[in-house]
């Protein structure tokens, strides 16, 4: 379970990393209950089944009264059969109420659970690349299902547990005054101590249960960290594994002790609820033996007030932690609703031009383009491109003068922050992402494959794919006869990221994928970096096919790649300093000269 779940009992305090969160990002009572409306009949359901439960419930204390003072005395076997008959069907009742309101409130929660998590999976797929860049991914895994699977614990378990708690405490409080007011008067003085005391040895248990579960996190995350797939492959690479077993040793040394001392305080917790309810109902047996405080009891309202009074102490208890359960469903809320809020930087258009791939012809126009990923600090200024329509451009410049950047704003991962991308004469930021996906194909040089078959991970691109139309984007991009030499062909599950294949056969798998969608404009980030000279050619001349008719923009490190581009465009902080082609640039002897003549020699450009 989650640690930010609401069933996480703190001993009366609430989490510092709740209140954190909620001064942080508040929450309204407004907007939960808005999310549980359309609920509304089955929760009122939920609610009565629970009060009914706990009424019916009352009923056996009675029914026990009746059988020792009455029934049995005076050897009315009528009497007694009903009676006992009445204990079954309360006991029956109020357990099929159970059952009842468990299913009711568990579907309730898992539906709403199911809307919050599909919206909120679909808000976070359209944050726009930056989000994920910015956010660790394991965070927002956490809040897509830690958080919301725990959300389902506010409605079975919290929410339910006060109105069951309260409805209990309040029921048995009457019915305990109804059997002896003498001796419910000294309840309420015999009560505070024992559970003030109880709560003490509580919050004992959660300090070390805390400390626990850091150190339990920590081993997760070095077990996660040492034993994945890259994390083995870097430990060897660094002859760390001595360094790490060490540090594992230490931390699980460190879990020993906790665990022990979680263990003893839970004992302690234990010994202490076992002293409470042995002592409360020792009292009450002493004061019912005094005359001043009996008020002439019976033996079986005896029995049946300490029945009542057995069924008080933990509801009690539930209610001393309304506040902590609240805060911590309320911080639950906040850490959902705080990504579900996000804004969308890369938003639909409002009124949406249309320009399908039948009618595009791929002409690309980058028009006094400027952006920044902090206002003070621009990464692109000024930039006008023409690439006509099945024309080539390649971007070269040193590492971090914003090729990478300017290639990304066709294909929306970031938007502009001044002037504007143009397909065909239509603004990128006026089409459809579905459309403008269409239109627009990428490889990158980080090439990421799901964990499954080949045939899935290029469905992936195209789902109404056929095996044909597979197969045929892998014969142009050279992959084809190797996948078809695998025992399982196109069936071999890649691994994980791809691990079962090299780089360059990632690579080719990736162009594969894209073709398969057969973009009208394709952008190459390095894409062919990790292959080898012979692969290369092989496979820049299959590009060269697959390029005509369609418009490339191609960034690349190898002079191989850029030295038949229509049009060469240099970069050098965040401007094009040089456009032209090879030969041109050559001539000019400037920057792109200088890149051609530096340290990557005859078969590098600078990347």
């Amino acid at each position: 379970m989650d640690d930010r779940s609401p069933s996480r009992r703190s001993g009366g305090r609430p989490d510092p990393a709740d209140l954190r969160q909620l001064s942080d990002y508040p929450v309204s009572l407004r907007r939960i209950t808005g999310l549980f409306a359309p609920h509304r009949s089955a929760l009122g359901v939920v609610v009565a089944l629970i009060v009914l439960s706990s009424a019916v419930s009352l009923a056996q204390p009675f029914l026990v009264r009746h059988v020792i003072d009455v029934a049995l005395p005076r050897q009315d076997v009528r009497l007694l059969v009903l009676c006992v008959a009445a204990m079954l069907g309360v006991a029956v009742v109020t357990a099929v109420i159970g059952v009842v309101q468990t299913w009711l409130s568990t579907a309730v929660g898992q539906r709403v659970m199911h809307r919050l998590r599909s919206d909120l999976f679909a808000h976070l797929q359209r944050q726009s690349l930056g989000f994920f860049t910015r956010t660790r991914g394991g965070e927002v895994q956490s809040r897509l299902v830690n958080d919301i699977g725990s959300m389902q614990g506010v409605v079975t378990q919290t929410a339910t547990s006060i109105a069951a708690n309260l409805t209990v405490v309040i029921g048995t409080a009457v019915a305990m005054a109804a059997l002896s007011w003498r001796l419910a008067l000294l309840s309420l003085v015999v009560l505070p101590p024992a559970v003030l005391l109880t709560r003490q040895v509580a919050r004992m248990r959660h300090r070390v249960t805390a400390e626990r579960q850091r150190r339990l996190a920590d081993l997760h995350v070095q077990i996660e960290e040492g034993l994945s797939v890259s994390g083995v492959l870097l430990t060897k690479t660094l002859g760390a594994s001595p360094r790490l077993t060490e540090r594992f040793d230490e931390t699980s040394s460190d879990l020993v002790g906790l665990e022990i001392r979680s263990r003893l305080a839970g004992r302690w917790r234990m010994a202490t609820m076992n002293i409470v309810f042995a002592a409360v109902p020792a009292a009450i047996y002493l004061a019912a033996g005094f005359p001043a405080t009996s008020g002439k009891m019976t033996i079986g309202t005896l029995v049946a007030f300490i029945a009542l009074q057995g069924t008080l102490f933990r509801p009690l208890m539930g209610l001393l932690n309304v506040g902590v359960d609240i805060t911590a469903s309320l911080a639950l809320f906040s850490r959902i609703f705080e990504y579900a809020d996000l804004p969308v930087e890369i938003a639909e258009p409002v009124q949406p031009a249309r320009l399908t791939r039948a009618d595009a012809k791929g002409e690309v126009r980058f028009s006094g383009v400027g952006f920044a990923y902090d206002p003070d600090r621009p990464v692109l200024t000024g930039i006008d491109l023409h690439v006509p329509a099945g024309s080539t451009l390649a971007l070269v410049g040193e590492t971090g003068s914003g090729k990478s950047t300017l290639a990304s704003l066709v294909p929306r991962l970031h938007d502009v922050t001044a002037g504007g991308v143009s397909i065909d004469g239509t603004d990128v930021r006026e089409l459809p992402l579905s459309d403008l996906a269409d239109l627009v194909g990428v490889v990158t040089q980080e090439t990421y494959l799901m964990h499954a078959s080949v045939r899935d991970n290029l469905r992936h691109a195209r789902p109404d794919a056929t095996d044909a139309e597979i197969e045929d984007a892998c014969r142009q991009a050279r992959i084809h006869g190797l996948i078809s030499s695998l025992p399982e062909g196109y069936d071999t599950v890649v691994g994980s990221r791809g691990h079962r294949f090299s780089g360059g056969e990632q690579q080719r798998l990736a162009i594969a994928r894209t073709l398969l969608r057969d973009p009208a404009v394709l952008v190459l980030d390095e894409a062919t970096s990790a292959l080898d000279n012979e692969t290369e050619r092989a496979l820049l001349a299959t590009l060269d096919d697959v390029s005509r008719g369609r418009t490339t923009i191609t960034i690349a490190h190898r002079l191989s790649t850029v030295r038949n581009a229509d049009q060469i465009a240099v970069l050098h902080r965040g401007r094009v300093v040089e456009l032209g082609t090879h030969e041109e640039l050559l001539l000019l002897g400037g920057r792109y000269a200088d890149l051609v003549r530096g340290g990557l020699g005859a078969e590098r450009v600078a990347a």
